[in-house]
C-alpha cells in the first residue's frame, strides 16, 4: 500500500514524459487526473484501515538496499504522517484539475507534478534517514522547473532563489544526518523506536552537547524549508512568480516537509536537546508570527499577502512544537492540514481574480462583489478562506489554533500571548485585502470581467466544503493523530526539570 502511493505517480510521470510519439494535451491531462484520483483513493483506504489506538508504525515495509551505506527501503506510517499523505494526494488532484487546459508543454508539466507528489509521499513515509533525504531532494528540480518554465516575468530569479535556499537546506540536513549516525555509532540509518523516542539502529545515546549541535543543523535545514524568519525570503518571490496550481502545492504540501521533518527528526531524535532549545524556539516562533503578519499588512499584491500569511502560520506550528505537550502537538497536525487546505483555497481564488481581471493589486481592484459584472462567488469563497485563516469558530483554522494555544500556554505563556496577537493581525491584513478588492463600487480600471465557469469553481468549492466540515467535526483527524501526539512527548523532559539540571 505504501509503495503504491509512492511509485504509482512516479511511474506515471515517467510514462507520460517518455511515451514515444505525440500525445494530445487532453489525454495527458486525463491520465494525470486519473493517477491523482487513484492515489487519493488509496490514501483514504489507508486511513480507513489505520489503527488509531496505537502510536506504533503501521503497514511497514522493509527491503535491504545498500548495506555498506546503511541505506534501506524502510517505510511506515503513523498518526503524524498519515494526514499529510492524504493532504498531499488531495491537493495534487486539485492542482492538476485547476491547471489551464491549454497549458504549454503539458507532458513535462504533468510529469513534474506527479514526480513531486511521489517524492513528498515518500518523504512522509520514510523511516530511514538517507531514504528520507533522497525523497526530500526529489522535489527540488521539478519545482524549480515548474517555476522557471511556467512562472511569471521574474520566474528565473524566483526559481534560482528557491533552488539555492533549498539546496543549502539539503546540504545542512545531510550533514546533520551523517553526524548523527557517526557520533552515535549506528549500524544503519534506520529509525527504531516509538515516536518521540526514536534512535538509529545500533546507535548509542548521545551526550546533550552533541545532541544540541546536531539539532541545530536539523532546525536550520527545516527552518529554511518551512520557512521561518530570517530564512523566508525565497517564499514570497516563489509564490508571486509561480502559477496558481504550483502555489497550491508549494504552500499546501511542500512547506509541510519542513514542519514534519522538524517534529520527526528534531523532536524525535533529540528529545533532551529539544527541551533545552524549546524556550529559544518559542521566541523564534514569535518573531516569525509577528514579522510575517506585519509584512502581510504592508503588501499590495494579493499573492504576497497570502505568502506572508503562510510564514506567520508556520510560526504557530513552531510554538506548539516547542511546547511539546500532547495537546499542542495535536494542534500542529491539525494546523498543518488546515493551513494546507486554507492556503490552497486562497491561492485558487486569488488566481481566478488575476485570470479574470489581469491584476492582483488591491489598490487597483475594487467592487468585485458586484453581482452583475464582478466575481461574487469567488469573493464569497475567499471570505470563507480568510475567516478560516483568522481562526473564526466553525472552520478548520479555529480548532487548530485553539489546540496550539491551549497546549502551549502552560509552558510558554508570554510567547503564546504574543502569538495570539498574530491572529488579530491576520484579521487585519485579510480584511484590508477583502475590503479593498471586493467592496465598494466596481473599479473603472477593471470592467466587463468574463464569467467564471463552474469548472473553475469546483476546486475552490471542494476545499471550502472540507474546511467547513473539519471546523464542525474535527474528531476524525484528532482520532488519527491523538496517540501519536501522546507518544511523541513521552520522552521529552519537562521544561522545569531541564532548567534545574542546567543550573
Amino acid at each position: 500500500m505504501l509503495s503504491a502511493l509512492i511509485w504509482i505517480p512516479m511511474l506515471a510521470a515517467a510514462l507520460i514524459g517518455l511515451w514515444p510519439g505525440s500525445v494530445s494535451s487532453k489525454i495527458v491531462r486525463n491520465v494525470a487526473i486519473a493517477i491523482a484520483g487513484i492515489t487519493f483513493i488509496l490514501s483514504v483506504i489507508l486511513a480507513i484501515q489505520f489503527d488509531a489506538s496505537t502510536s506504533q508504525l503501521q503497514f511497514s515495509e522493509f527491503i535491504p538496499w545498500i548495506d555498506v551505506l546503511g541505506l534501506n527501503y524502510n517505510l511506515g506510517v503513523d498518526g503524524l504522517a498519515l494526514p499529510l499523505v492524504i493532504l498531499n494526494t488531495l491537493l495534487t488532484g486539485i492542482a492538476i484539475y485547476a491547471t489551464d487546459e491549454s497549458i504549454r508543454r503539458p507532458r513535462l508539466y504533468y510529469s513534474l507534478i506527479l514526480l513531486i507528489t511521489g517524492g513528498v509521499t515518500g518523504a512522509f513515509l520514510s523511516q530511514n534517514l538517507l531514504l528520507f533525504f533522497l525523497f526530500f531532494e526529489v522535489e527540488l528540480i521539478p519545482l524549480y522547473l515548474l517555476i522557471a518554465i511556467w512562472g511569471g516575468e521574474r520566474r528565473g530569479y524566483a526559481a534560482t532563489k528557491f533552488l539555492i535556499y533549498t539546496a543549502f537546506s539539503g546540504i545542512v540536513l545531510l550533514a546533520a544526518f551523517l553526524g548523527t549516525a557517526w557520533l552515535s555509532g549506528a549500524s544503519s540509518f534506520d529509525m527504531v523506536g516509538a515516536a518521540g523516542a526514536s534512535h538509529l539502529q545500533g546507535g548509542l545515546p548521545l551526550p546533550l552537547v552533541r545532541q544540541i549541535v546536531l539539532l541545530a543543523g536539523v532546525l536550520l535545514a527545516f527552518g529554511i524549508k518551512m520557512p521561518l524568519v530570517p530564512f523566508h525570503t525565497w517564499l514570497p518571490d516563489a509564490h508571486v512568480e509561480a502559477s496558481t496550481p504550483v502555489s497550491v502545492l508549494l504552500a499546501g504540501v511542500l512547506l509541510k516537509l519542513g514542519t514534519y521533518g522538524m517534529l520527526r527528526f528534531g523532536l524525535g531524535l533529540f528529545p533532551d536537546a529539544w527541551a533545552v532549545a524549546a524556550p529559544w524556539l518559542a521566541s523564534w516562533a514569535v518573531v516569525s508570527v509577528l514579522y510575517g503578519a506585519s509584512c502581510a499588512i504592508a503588501q499590495k499584491d494579493m499573492k504576497k499577502i497570502v505568502a506572508y500569511s503562510s510564514i506567520a502560520h508556520m510560526g504557530y506550528i513552531l510554538l506548539a512544537s516547542a511546547a511539546a505537550t500532547p495537546i499542542s502537538l495535536l494542534g500542529t497536525v491539525l494546523q498543518m492540514v488546515s493551513h494546507g487546505l486554507i492556503s490552497a483555497l486562497l491561492f485558487l481564488t486569488v488566481g481566478i481574480v488575476y485570470k479574470k481581471s489581469g491584476t492582483r493589486n488591491i489598490d487597483v481592484l475594487k467592487g468585485l462583489f458586484n453581482p452583475d459584472r464582478g466575481l461574487p462567488m469567488i469573493g464569497s469563497l475567499m471570505i470563507l478562506g480568510v475567516m478560516a485563516s483568522a481562526g473564526i469558530p466553525g472552520l478548520a483554522g479555529f480548532i487548530a489554533e485553539f489546540l496550539i494555544f491551549r497546549g502551549s500556554l502552560p509552558v510558554f505563556p508570554v510567547q503564546t500571548f504574543l502569538c495570539m496577537i498574530g491572529t488579530g493581525l491576520t484579521s487585519v491584513y485579510f480584511l484590508i485585502m477583502v475590503n479593498r478588492a471586493f467592496f465598494g463600487r466596481l473599479s473603472d480600471v477593471v470592467v466587463n470581467l468574463p464569467q467564471v465557469r463552474w469548472r473553475d469553481r469546483i476546486p475552490s468549492l471542494v476545499l471550502a466544503i472540507i474546511i467547513a466540515i473539519m471546523g464542525v467535526q474535527p474528531g476524525v483527524l484528532v482520532a488519527l493523530s491523538e496517540k501519536t501526539a501522546i507518544g511523541m512527548v513521552a520522552n521529552v523532559p519537562p521544561q522545569v526539570k531541564v532548567s534545574q539540571n542546567l543550573d
